[in-house]
């Protein structure tokens, strides 16, 4: 008992020396000027909940009073100007990015603990590690797995200058997928999840983006430029959210229609088309809402974990039944391809080809910068996340968990999906092939993984499984969008009423749904890089107050005032202190170990 007392008072003094010596000077707290409204159901920011609510009504409307053929040509028009005009800006802004992640990992900084020195991990690494891959990546990896492999196959990117249908137009498929799935869109993630967790946890400033410019704002975060800041970030995790979420039903729709039609079980003819998506949005997003009043512990986590399983199972059983030796050695193929072309992939244009009289090449405009912008505006949900459930662990940790870990798994995802279509394509029966030229890839988009998987043993049963796991990252991803959504719009606070989440849980099915029937796929992802394109900016600006943000905490722990405080600790409380690598450890005099490692 008097160790545990010890414990506490221990804890108690280091989280008063994190607020002296690296809190800033500042009488405001998160939320501290939020208004209650509905008998205290709701806890929202006064200028950025009513800012962001008014401007999604007038974007519905607009969506809805334009009608579905001229919202179509608007959302198309506005995609195919983006990325023609910005494309090299979205290609150097995430090498900017990953550069800037990788230092603060293998530098001096990679010591610093989110949250302070004696700061408790929240969850278990593989409970963190299921709800980061959940939110990151679930959806698109189950959507592109397939289609995107193939669509190179049959449309090779200039950069490898392959032939369509051979074996080194598969090589260059997986690379160029691995690519634009890999390293560079989870270096984006964890750049916004470390800055938010930093500025939050060590800084105890709003879990909002405006606190990550407090190195050159300071106070006026909480004024003017700090609101458009949150707004910016509200529409870019919510249209980058709707994105995923169209894609997705999208890919259920299919699965429901192929599996229960005449092709595989001929139980029932499920319609494919905008109306049942809507339908199918409708009664997901019903569900989601279910999850996400259960809470972070209660419903997220739970579904995360099984959403991790139920993944692993699905590749498990293609890569056990699928063609292994194909698969282990086209990812051996397209690993290398990869890392031994990433430099010069991440700075393909394709400019200089269309000068000298070849076309742009497609696979950058229409592919790699739809990415590009689609990881950005995906950021703040993914980062604000990530941040929101990785207290407790080094900066070195962190990035080592989020950028290799999920881009290690992505590759072996891929690699057996893509891999077992591509397979099947050179070698095997021709059936993925032959639906990809029948269909057209605007069909074959979403019923590439249930062609493929139908081409093994159990095809019907692992479809469904399939089907089943779009579903469940559907409604996490729209419980984490959530969440994350709150804490922006109700003043960077880290729990808020249930019915405030409910609400807005319940908002992203509605504008996915408008999006879906005013622009369809292309309404989607126009809405997605438009709203990344700003928000790029601020991220560039971010890469700055981050390294002001690890410097400053640096310097504080490498000073004399910090060593004589942690003495004054260490004698008050008979208290051993071992400072390694930057780190303070501390544990109780009977030589017990208080670390978290």
């Amino acid at each position: 008992m008097a160790s545990e007392d010890s414990d506490q008072a221990t804890g108690e003094m280091s989280d008063g020396l994190q607020v002296e010596l690296f809190h800033p000077d500042s009488d405001r707290k998160p939320g501290d000027t939020n208004r209650q409204l509905f008998g205290g159901n709701f806890d929202v920011h006064p200028v950025v909940f009513p800012g962001a609510l008014a401007l999604i009504v007038v974007f519905i409307a607009i969506t809805l009073f334009l009608g579905q053929d001229q919202a179509s040509q608007l959302f198309t028009g506005v995609k195919g100007f983006i990325e023609s005009t910005f494309g090299w800006f979205y290609l150097l802004a995430v090498n900017v990015f990953l550069i800037t992640i990788v230092y603060f990992a293998v530098s001096k900084y990679g010591s610093i603990r989110i949250g302070g020195v004696e700061a408790e991990k929240e969850f278990s690494t593989f409970s963190w590690m299921a709800m980061l891959f959940s939110a990151g990546m679930g959806i698109g990896l189950m959507f592109f797995s397939v289609t995107e492999p193939v669509f190179y196959f049959n449309n090779p990117p200039a950069f490898f200058g392959a032939e369509a249908g051979t074996a080194a137009a598969g090589t260059a498929a997986l690379a160029q997928t691995f690519f634009h799935w890999g390293l560079s869109p989870w270096a984006v993630y964890g750049l916004v999840g470390l800055g938010l967790a930093f500025f939050s946890f060590n800084r105890g400033l709003p879990l909002t983006f405006r606190s990550i410019f407090w190195p050159l704002l300071g106070d006026r975060i909480y004024g003017w430029p700090g609101h458009v800041i949150d707004l910016v970030s509200v529409f870019a995790t919510l249209f980058g959210l709707c994105t995923s979420l169209g894609l997705g039903v999208a890919q259920v729709n299919r699965g429901l229609s192929y599996v229960g039609g005449p092709e595989v079980l001929g139980l029932v003819d499920v319609p494919f088309g905008t109306i049942p998506q809507i339908l199918l949005i409708a009664g997901i997003t019903a569900i989601a809402v279910m999850s996400v009043a259960a809470g972070l512990d209660g419903g997220v986590k739970r579904l995360s974990t099984f959403n991790l399983y139920l993944m692993v199972g699905l590749l498990g059983f293609l890569f056990v039944v699928g063609p292994t030796l194909f698969i282990l050695g086209s990812m051996a193929e397209g690993l290398g391809a990869y890392i031994g072309n990433f430099l010069s992939l991440s700075l393909f244009t394709g400019t200089v080809g269309a000068a000298a009289g070849n076309s742009l090449d497609g696979t950058v405009s229409a592919w790699t910068v739809f990415y590009w912008g689609w990881w950005i505006a995906w950021s703040p949900f993914v980062g604000m996340f990530i941040a929101r459930i990785s207290k407790g662990r080094t900066v070195r940790e962190f990035v080592m968990g989020v950028l290799i870990l999920p881009t290690l798994f992505s590759v072996v995802w891929l690699s057996t999906f893509g891999g077992s279509a591509l397979f099947n394509s050179l070698k095997g029966s021709g059936e993925v092939a032959t639906a990809y030229n029948e269909l057209g890839y605007g069909t074959f988009e979403t019923l590439g993984m249930f062609v493929t998987l139908q081409q093994f043993p159990l095809g019907a049963v692992s479809a469904l499984l399939a089907t089943l796991l779009v579903i469940t990252f559907f409604v996490t991803s729209s419980d984490s969008g959530s969440l994350v959504i709150d804490h922006l719009t109700s003043g960077g606070k880290h729990d808020v009423p249930r019915a405030q989440r409910v609400f807005w849980a319940t908002t992203e099915g509605i504008v996915a749904a408008v999006l879906l029937w005013g622009g369809g796929l292309n309404g989607l992802q126009a809405a997605a890089i438009s709203t990344g394109l700003p928000f790029a900016v601020i991220l560039l600006v971010m890469c700055y107050t981050v390294y002001l943000g690890l410097d400053n905490e640096y310097t504080i722990l490498e000073s004399e005032a910090f060593r004589e405080q942690i003495d004054e600790i260490s004698e008050s409380d008979d208290v051993a202190v071992d400072r390694t690598g930057g780190d303070v450890v501390t544990g109780v005099s009977d030589g017990r170990d208080a670390s978290n490692d």
